[in-house]
């Protein structure tokens, strides 16, 4: 069975994410989609209510399973028997650290490779960021977020207000 793993912080997962997991989903077996913790990142979900969005947004995607890690990425690969890592390129500033990354998994672990899929054009601009920016001011959210989580990320984001 062909496994890769597609690792992000996804806080909230966005239509350029969903669009990277459709398109990898194809491509494998199975696709673990894993909530990864990234200590420079202050996240507006918890690990568990990011899992919790995700699989509702994938829940139509029978070979998709979403998993959440706060162990490091070459590990869990090793452990989940993934052969492949899935990135996605929005831009070339993004190629750098990526590669970088790759280079670090595969001397961790010399039997993944990393696959990267280059950004639909439509969200090339769009970051979890940009999209947690964007609800504060209140903008339109169909284009930026799957219809599933519009509502979830908009209550997050006031209680976060109220409570920050």
């Amino acid at each position: 069975m062909k496994i890769a793993i597609y690792p992000g912080s996804f806080d909230p997962i966005t239509l350029g994410h969903l669009n990277i997991i459709k398109r990898a989903a194809r491509c494998f077996d199975k696709l673990i989609v894993c909530v990864m913790v990234n200590s420079q990142k202050n996240g507006l979900f918890t690990p568990e209510e990011r899992v919790e969005l995700i699989r509702r947004v994938v829940s139509q995607l029978p070979n998709v399973e979403v998993d959440a890690s706060s162990i490091l990425l070459a590990e869990y690969a090793k452990q989940r028997r993934a052969r492949v890592i899935v990135k996605g390129l929005r831009a070339v500033s993004d190629f750098e650290a990526e590669v970088q990354m790759s280079v670090i998994n595969r001397k961790l672990n010399p039997n993944v490779d990393t696959m990267f899929l280059s950004s639909h054009e439509k969200y090339t601009y769009l970051s979890s960021t940009v999209v947690k920016e964007m609800v504060r001011y209140g903008v339109e959210l169909s284009d930026f977020l799957p219809r599933e989580i519009i509502q979830d990320v908009k209550k997050k984001t006031e209680e976060s207000r109220r409570d920050g």
